[in-house]
């Protein structure tokens, strides 16, 4: 009997033994391959000793000491490489324990911002339907992903104003559909005056909400503008698609804009330690530390040595062996293949996003991009077809308005070799075509 509480309270999990590289093996000895590393996260694989050997050494120093009294080494070296490789002035860092934390924080430190500067009015968000930002409750009213915020609603706030540039389901052509998009960022400025806004918050490719829903060329930087002419920071939750997984440290550098705070998580440590961060500008800092002096956040485990010391040997090794430019080279070809396995399928409808984050959304029926019914969860059938056969993907909606779709998010480790794109490809290939045959069985009868 077990007494852990599972995601799946009625669902039967395998027991981890051990995982090597871009593999982990249950303990009936069965082998699957990291096709989402995880939740996204573990992006140099398992057991990597140039991590693992400085987690020792660190153990055997200090493992934590409380942030109002100590500062660390390795909490010291980590912001200073961070601030060497991340866009701009973004150079300040506030570690935290994980990406909810980190949204949270930069949203505190945005209101606190305006409130130095004398506008204390300044305390609203926007953000974007089909978007995911935390389970805390500030970093869930930012989110407009309808299943994880419907239950707790009358405890959120309503924040979400505007669409996702969703090209694959918009009307429109390009550039109308990005202004179309944009127009709703400035009307929302414009309902909500821009006097009381503090920050627009957005994934600059879109992770469980929207299967890697990647935005058209210009869009980003028309957003910045409206940030700029109205006083609004601009917060890029990278918790997903940063440290290099796109093949860019931060996403948002594919569009050349920086934002005034990047918030990072998940690949920042690769599931060595739990670790998160909100980055700020310059001209944050310096507003801050001229007024009250004191960023008021925190928590007990903030910037603990033995997470800062996870974290800065993951950068370090991801900096050795150039996986930021691997990830960009990978992510082509494995998207090559994907695109090659959509053309062989009549349920993919969709393979999108960048780098080694790349989403699969599934129709009924392509040329109408028709979602399949509720009683067909596609993507769930898939995910498990594929983990029967040794392959794991990660659940995603498919960002569409008002919920509905089908698709999973493939992102392995930046350390995935060849001749593992490989297999899971095949592995992939032959789920979708068992769920395909199974899903025009059902069609057929209905």
């Amino acid at each position: 009997m077990s007494f852990l509480i599972k995601p799946d309270l009625h669902a039967s999990y395998p027991v981890v033994q051990y995982a090597k590289g871009s593999w982990i093996v249950d303990n009936s000895g069965k082998r699957y391959l990291d096709g989402c590393s995880g939740a996204v996260t573990c992006n140099l694989g398992h057991g990597v000793q140039e991590v693992i050997e400085p987690l020792k050494e660190q153990l055997d120093a200090v493992s934590f000491v409380y942030r109002s009294q100590f500062t660390s080494e390795p909490a010291e070296q980590l912001a200073e490489l961070l601030a060497e490789w991340l866009p701009g002035d973004l150079n300040w860092s506030f570690f935290v324990n994980s990406g909810s934390e980190a949204v949270e924080t930069a949203m505190k430190i945005a209101v606190q911002y305006w409130q130095e500067k004398g506008q204390n009015d300044k305390t609203i968000f926007l953000s974007r339907w089909n978007s995911y930002h935390g389970i805390t409750n500030g970093a869930l009213s930012l989110s407009g992903f309808y299943e994880r915020r419907y239950r707790f609603t009358h405890m959120l706030h309503r924040y979400p104003a505007a669409s996702a540039p969703n090209c694959y389901r918009c009307r429109l052509s390009h550039p109308e559909c990005q202004e179309a998009c944009v127009k709703e960022i400035e009307i929302a400025v414009k309902r909500i005056g821009k006097q009381f806004i503090a920050g627009f918050v957005a994934e600059p490719v879109i992770g469980a909400a929207g299967a890697a829903i990647t935005a058209p060329d210009g869009y980003y930087k028309k957003v910045k503008e409206i940030c700029e002419e109205n006083e609004i920071l601009l917060i890029a939750d990278e918790v997903m698609s940063g440290m290099g997984r796109t093949g860019r440290m931060l996403a948002i550098e594919h569009w050349g804009v920086t934002p005034d705070i990047a918030v990072l998580g998940k690949g920042m440590s690769a599931g060595y330690s739990p670790i998160a961060a909100a980055v700020i500008s310059d001209d944050i800092m310096e507003t801050v530390k001229n007024g009250s002096g004191v960023i008021m956040s925190g928590h007990t485990y903030s910037a603990n040595p033995f997470s800062a010391r996870a974290a800065l040997a993951v950068l370090r090794y991801i900096l050795k062996h150039d996986l930021v430019k691997q990830a960009g080279i990978k992510g082509e070809k494995l998207k090559r293949m994907l695109k090659e396995v959509m053309k062989q399928s009549s349920i993919i409808g969709d393979v999108r996003g960048k780098g080694l984050l790349l989403g699969i959304e599934f129709v009924a029926d392509r040329k109408s991009k028709k979602t399949f019914p509720s009683s067909m969860p596609v993507s769930a059938l898939v995910i498990s077809e594929a983990k029967k056969r040794g392959l794991l993907l990660y659940p995603s909606q498919a960002g569409i308005d008002g919920g509905g779709g089908d698709a999973v998010i493939i992102a392995p480790p930046l350390t995935i070799s060849d001749k593992e794109l490989e297999a899971l490809i095949h592995i992939f290939k032959h789920a979708v075509h068992e769920i395909e045959k199974q899903a025009e069985k059902v069609m057929h009868e209905r």
